[in-house]
């Protein structure tokens, strides 16, 4: 972890502020944000069972602790699940103001929403390696000024810094909204970290319930522009039995690889940092090497009586008659699907000055070097070497014992006995 920040710091971050790139992308990574665990978020219509679900995954029902469920759209407010000595209530303005933590630059959403932000703190072995977000409910029929707060700016915010996504569903809320739509816009790029949960599974009988599946693929379809669509977990997540007479079977082998898959993103927590940094990395570098195309441009196209903002604003509005973005396709590891859009650069100029930019070949110096070729060398050597450094580790099987190994934990969701119908084993929520 010392090593990923210490790249950042030295490689990324100088090019990162020279470029003014969280003015672009609105995010700004911290130091908490990288040592933090992985988060896991919960998105879906309202009274779909996310609360419920974490609460079961966490073994709170009948607990002082559980999260507040009911029938109505129950959840108002981003509920952040963590790890603490102690169970305890922390108050939003009290995370975004203590900069230890992963979530101080959401201070920048306004006192409106951190009224709405709050953090629920619980010793828990599931905690101690992952943080769980609950969200409030999609409601396709409210318009987001009424929600008092920047909802899709919120929402973009968790995506961004999510390593699993869960969007819960119900069978009788499958319907595509404004909102939803919203959403799988926002997770573009990101939808091998997408699981779609078909909740409460079992208030439907088997023939009922693959209808429901094909309905919700059927609304779905519009929104997944991908050739491999995200997994679908079917069952009820929650304590109680499942109802007779549904396909129990099914039930227990969905929550066990769900469980599964949860346990792979715990796992993979090092490799995920590494390669979210990497990526973080290569916008930068995207970024910087269109600024500074611009510059040339705008330069090359300056005259001795030109008006510069004239020659800059026609630059701007419309790049493509000067070649801005294709020609940083000629460059080194450039893919045009890491383009941003053309428009975003007409908003940031317009509240960054061009004057306030060097070009890139000014950013150099003797003895500390260009910064474009250390956050090169970043992208194309250290953290790749950092990254096999981890995995390698990980693979190396420990040193055998010389005593007899106590047998090893059942996997998560695992059901012991050969004939076992009983609901999956959690080896994290509490007995």
């Amino acid at each position: 972890m010392k090593k990923l920040l210490n790249i950042y710091h030295t490689a990324i971050k100088p090019l990162e502020d020279a470029y003014k790139y969280n003015e672009l992308r609105q995010h700004e990574i911290t130091d908490g944000e990288i040592t933090s665990k992985p988060m896991v978020l919960f998105l879906g219509p309202w009274s779909v069972g996310k609360s419920s679900m974490i609460n079961y995954l966490l073994g709170l029902q009948g607990h002082s602790q559980e999260l507040y469920t009911g029938a109505e759209p129950t959840t108002s407010e981003y509920t952040v699940v963590m790890h603490g000595e102690k169970f305890r209530i922390v108050e939003g303005i009290v995370m975004a103001a203590d900069s230890s933590r992963s979530f101080s630059p959401l201070e920048k959403f306004g006192q409106g929403f951190l009224e709405r932000l709050v953090g629920v703190e619980m010793p828990h072995k599931l905690l101690e390696r992952v943080t769980l977000v609950d969200t409030p409910g999609i409601i396709e029929n409210r318009k987001q000024q009424e929600r008092g707060y920047p909802y899709s700016e919120v929402c973009q915010w968790f995506i961004d810094r999510a390593d699993l996504i869960f969007l819960v569903f119900d069978p009788t809320k499958l319907d595509v909204g404004g909102e939803l739509e919203m959403l799988f816009r926002q997770m573009k790029g990101r939808e091998s970290q997408i699981r779609i949960i078909l909740n409460k599974a079992d208030n439907l009988a088997t023939q009922d319930l693959m209808r429901v599946y094909g309905a919700l693929f059927w609304s779905m379809a519009p929104l997944i522009n991908v050739t491999e669509p995200p997994r679908v977990y079917v069952s009820s997540f929650w304590s109680e039995e499942y109802a007779p007479d549904t396909s129990r079977e099914l039930f227990i082998k969905e929550e066990t690889s769900l469980l599964e898959d949860l346990n792979q993103v715990i796992e993979n927590q090092m490799e995920n940092k590494i390669a979210f940094i990497r990526q973080h990395g290569i916008r930068v570098r995207i970024h910087a090497l269109l600024v500074d195309r611009y510059l040339q441009t705008y330069y090359d196209k300056l005259g001795w009586f030109s008006d510069p903002y004239e020659v800059f604003h026609d630059i701007v509005s419309d790049p493509d008659k000067y070649y801005i973005f294709k020609s940083i396709l000629a460059k080194t590891n450039v893919s045009k699907f890491d383009l941003p859009d053309k428009e975003a650069y007409q908003d940031f100029f317009g509240v960054n000055p061009v004057a306030g930019f060097k070009q890139l070949s000014s950013h150099c110096s003797w003895s500390g070097g260009c910064l474009l070729e250390k956050i090169e060398k970043a992208i194309t050597q250290e953290l790749p070497a950092l990254l096999s450094s981890v995995s390698n580790a990980a693979d190396t099987p420990p040193a055998p014992a010389k005593a007899a190994p106590a047998p090893p934990p059942p996997l998560p969701g695992t059901c012991e006995g050969p004939d076992c119908q009983e609901k999956p084993k959690n080896r994290w929520r509490r007995q």
